[in-house]
């Protein structure tokens, strides 16, 4: 936390005045509502997603009224999206803390996520940021149809490589990608400038989400427990390159273990085990920073360069972290 502590401090002030934008944006007359949304507010995250439409909208020509608006309408439509995840997925834990519908059952949590939907579609329309609107309405559209697509692939488990970049471009890096493309419209960048930040954006998402992949193959001290994803029948980049690489008759055997033994803790190393000899963490590992380059050089071209170091550093800090 203090690396990225580091790394905010040029946007300190303003991601300050951006925390009482956003629980502004979040008010409501209905007691019970704002009860709960002082609980979400109290429990944010490392405000990764403010800091990219903030540093995006410096590189693009500065920071205005409008970035904060942008970054207040991502968080809302972002926020609306987990709590409607946690319903779907049945969690009753998000970030060490309980989850909404957890404290308040399903029903309230699904019109909670209404409500704040609706709320950041009436703050874009009630300041005419219509093109704001859109960036993040096409981002939400795209985790939608990304998590559906996963679903729908994982029941069979026959994931390949081009539909897992297809999951994740969907499902992490558009909005990632929408933080970006937001910073530099409010910025008044120029559509090639705002698409060649939403560019930008997607390769750092599909980047942080292979770094997100990799945590399942490493100690058990990370971030979350060794082994979820296959405990849960995910089809990540390291086991896909390791799969495509298997004789017949082990990738049966993989398979059968995946589909049949998740739950069984030694079958599970035996499949992390597997992953790791056939080469499949130096393949993702190689992936993901190729991404990272391929972002890196699309800012070669855009107005402050001077702004472009923290942004930087905040896309390390992304794909170097621990947790």
């Amino acid at each position: 936390m203090n690396k990225l502590n580091e790394i905010r401090k040029p946007i300190a002030a303003e991601l300050d005045a951006f925390e009482k934008k956003f629980k502004m944006a979040m008010k409501s007359s209905t007691p019970l509502l704002d009860r709960i949304t002082h609980y979400i507010v109290k429990r944010k995250g490392k405000q990764i997603r403010p800091m990219f439409v903030f540093f995006s909208a410096n590189i693009c020509g500065g920071i205005t009224e409008s970035t904060y608006r942008g970054a207040t309408l991502v968080e809302l439509l972002h926020t609306a999206t987990l709590v409607h995840d946690d319903v779907v997925d049945d969690a009753y834990q998000r970030r060490g803390f309980f989850s909404i519908n957890a404290l308040w059952k399903n029903k309230i949590a699904v019109l909670v996520g209404d409500y704040l939907l609706a709320k950041g579609l009436l703050l874009s329309v009630n300041n005419q940021d219509y093109r704001l609107l859109q960036i993040v309405s096409e981002a939400v559209q795209q985790m939608s149809e990304g998590e559906l697509l996963q679903i729908e692939k994982a029941r069979r488990l026959d994931i390949n490589e081009e539909v897992y970049f297809e999951v994740i471009r969907k499902k992490t890096a558009s909005l990632i990608a929408s933080c970006c493309a937001c910073g530099a419209t409010s910025a008044g960048a120029d559509e090639a400038n705002i698409e060649r930040m939403r560019l930008f954006g997607e390769k750092i998402g599909i980047a942080f989400q292979i770094k997100d992949d990799l945590f399942d193959f490493g100690t058990d001290d990370v971030g979350k427990p060794l082994g979820i994803d296959i405990k849960e029948k995910k089809m990540t980049l390291p086991l896909i390159y390791a799969l495509s690489k298997a004789s017949k008759a082990d990738k049966r055997h993989i398979m059968n273990l995946i589909k049949n033994h998740s739950q069984d803790p030694k079958m599970v190393i035996e499949v992390i085990d597997f992953v790791k000899n056939s080469g499949g963490i130096d393949y993702a590992k190689s992936q993901m920073m190729q991404f990272q380059e391929e972002a890196f050089q699309l800012l070669d071209t855009l107005p402050n360069q001077q702004a472009r170091t923290p942004l930087e550093a905040l896309v390390r800090f992304t794909t170097e972290r621990e947790k």
